[in-house]
C-alpha cells in the first residue's frame, strides 16, 4: 500500500481547505490575526480557534455578528477540537471550537452548543459498492480487508484515509468502532473535512469517514460522493435531526468560564433563531431542532 502522508503547513498545523467566500473571509481574519497579534481580547476582538468541522460555520456566524456589530473583530483559527480546549484553558482564546462533548476530565470547562452533527463513511460516486457493515469497516481500517472485491467491488485496492490526532471526528469514529488508532492502516492521514472529501473525489477507490454536513452539502453541490449508511441508518441532516443516527455529535463553542461581554454576545448571537438559517445553510441542524 502507499506510503501514510499528512498534510500540514510550515507552523505543523493541519493545513484547511475552506471553500469560496469562506476560504476568503478566513483569509481575511487570518490578516486580523497577524495585526493584532494572538493574544485574547477581552475588549473588541474575539478568537476562536479548534474544530474544522466548526470552523466554516464559524465563519459565517463571525461575519454576520461583525455585520450586526462592526467595532468587534472576530478571528477563527482550525487546528482540531484538541487545540479549541487546549487554548481556552492556556489563555490563547477567547472560545475553542469543540466538535464533541466534554470529556470527564473537561468538565472546569463550560460547552455552548450551537448545532449537531454527525460523521459517516463516505466513497467515490463511481465505486460500485453501496453497502459497508460495521465489521466490515472495521476490517478495512486494521487492513483485514484490502480490495474492493472482496465487498463486491471491482479488483482495485481500498486506499483508507484516516484523520490526523486532535481531531474528535477521529476520536468518535475510534470509539464507535471500538478500535484503536494504533490498529488503523492509513494510506493517507488528512486534517479536516473537505481534504477528507477532495481524496475520495480525485481517487474512486479511497475510503474515508467526515462530517454528515459537509458531505451532504458537497454531495448535494455535485461533487462525486455518496455517504453510506452506518448501523442500517441512513446518513444525512434528516436523521441526525431525529436523533436516530448512531455517530452523531454536538457543535461546541468552549469558554473557560462562565462567558462575558463580546463571548457572550456572540455565543448568544450563535444559539439564537437569528442563526439558524447560517447553521442549516452549512447542513447542520441548529441546538434546538433536535
Amino acid at each position: 500500500m502507499p506510503s501514510t502522508t499528512v498534510v500540514k503547513d510550515k507552523n505543523n498545523d493541519i493545513k484547511t481547505n475552506i471553500k469560496g467566500e469562506n476560504m476568503k473571509r478566513v483569509l481575511s481574519l487570518s490578516l486580523i490575526s497577524l495585526l493584532w497579534g494572538c493574544s485574547p481580547s477581552h475588549t473588541d476582538k474575539l478568537i476562536l480557534t479548534g474544530s474544522s468541522t466548526i470552523a466554516p460555520l464559524a465563519v459565517e456566524l463571525a461575519y454576520a455578528f461583525e455585520q450586526l456589530h462592526p467595532e468587534v473583530e472576530i478571528d477563527v483559527q482550525m487546528g482540531g477540537s484538541s487545540r479549541g480546549i487546549n487554548d481556552v484553558r492556556l489563555g490563547l482564546s477567547d472560545i475553542g471550537m469543540a466538535s464533541r462533548e466534554l470529556k470527564p476530565e473537561e468538565q472546569d470547562l463550560q460547552a455552548h452548543t450551537v448545532a449537531y452533527d454527525g460523521i459517516t463513511i463516505i466513497l467515490n460516486s463511481e465505486n460500485p459498492v453501496t453497502k459497508i457493515t460495521d465489521e466490515q469497516v472495521i476490517a478495512i481500517y486494521t487492513n483485514q480487508i484490502n480490495n474492493w472485491s472482496a465487498l463486491g467491488g471491482p479488483d482495485q485496492p481500498i486506499t483508507v484515509v484516516n484523520k490526523a490526532e486532535g481531531h474528535s471526528t477521529l476520536e468518535l469514529f475510534l470509539h464507535y468502532f471500538k478500535i484503536k488508532n494504533t490498529q488503523v492502516i492509513p494510506d493517507a492521514v488528512i486534517g479536516d473535512n473537505q481534504q477528507g472529501i477532495k481524496t475520495v473525489v480525485g481517487n474512486p477507490w479511497a475510503i474515508a469517514y467526515v462530517s454528515i454536513g459537509t458531505a451532504e452539502y458537497e454531495s448535494q453541490h455535485k461533487q462525486p460522493i455518496k455517504l453510506l449508511s452506518l448501523g442500517g441508518i441512513e446518513a444525512s441532516t434528516a436523521t441526525v435531526k431525529t436523533g436516530v443516527f448512531p455517530l452523531s455529535r454536538p457543535l461546541n463553542f468552549v469558554t473557560a468560564s462562565t462567558p462575558s461581554g463580546w463571548a457572550k454576545e456572540f455565543i448568544d448571537f450563535s444559539q439564537s433563531v437569528q442563526a439558524h438559517s447560517l447553521i442549516i445553510n452549512q447542513y447542520f441542524i441548529p441546538n434546538d431542532a433536535q
